[in-house]
């Protein structure tokens, strides 16, 4: 596993004891403050704390707190299956950048279909989920880390990609999108609950769009050509 990756699984673990350790109320202050909260956004800001400044960092803060150990550890097992090949192949400063914007426009989706609620979202699954879409525009190519006939070692993962329109040729890629999408769907149709709590699912797929659309502004590796 790359060290980028251990070290976001490593920090998502120790915010999630240290709130352990927390009184009830100042715990619901840490959420208060760096959640993200569709009504901070309204006039009055619902009598939210952190002012302009939350306005902003919330849009990533809420990605490093989770609701409980069961939602953390099955991010963790996504993040560990699909970030560890987005971190080989970008590196530890464009793979931080890439899951910090991926979990913002995961916020920004879900604000512009649930603007001035006050039910906090937190948990890093857009950001897992744009890793996830990053991953597929490369993990299926053939010698890729998915595909036929893969290559030795990291060559795997450095491998030229395709371009957007082109994955659309290659049928794992497109039957791992589409059961993604078809997966979070059912998911927000069905009004899906996860221990009580309802499923940012707009958030998700705000994420995974953010993966497979920029990928390529961060891919370091030249796109494949006829």
């Amino acid at each position: 596993m790359p060290g980028s990756v251990t070290a976001m699984l490593g920090l998502l673990v120790v915010i999630h004891i240290v709130r352990g350790t927390l009184s009830i109320p100042f715990d619901n202050w840490v959420l208060m403050e760096f959640a993200f909260i569709p009504a901070r956004y309204v006039e009055g800001r619902a009598g939210l704390p952190g002012g302009t400044a939350a306005d902003i960092w919330t849009f990533f803060t809420y990605a490093l707190l989770h609701g409980s150990w069961i939602h953390l550890v099955t991010n963790a097992v996504w993040l560990v299956a699909f970030g560890s090949a987005v971190a080989r192949r970008f590196g530890p400063l464009r793979f931080w950048i890439f899951s910090a914007m991926a979990a913002a426009s995961g916020a920004a989706l879900h604000l512009a279909l649930h603007f001035g609620e006050p039910i906090p979202v937190v948990g890093a699954s857009a950001a897992i989920a744009g890793q996830m879409a990053a991953a597929a525009r490369f993990v299926f190519d053939v010698g890729g880390p998915a595909g036929m006939r893969r290559s030795a070692g990291d060559a795997a993962y450095r491998r030229p990609a395709r371009s957007l329109l082109a994955i659309f040729a290659n049928r794992s890629a497109v039957i791992f999108v589409a059961i993604w999408f078809g997966v979070n769907l059912m998911v927000g149709i069905g009004g899906f609950m996860s221990g009580g709590v309802a499923v940012a699912w707009e958030a998700h797929i705000g994420g995974f769009l953010f993966g497979l659309l920029a990928f390529r502004l961060f891919d370091p590796v030249p796109t494949l050509r006829r």
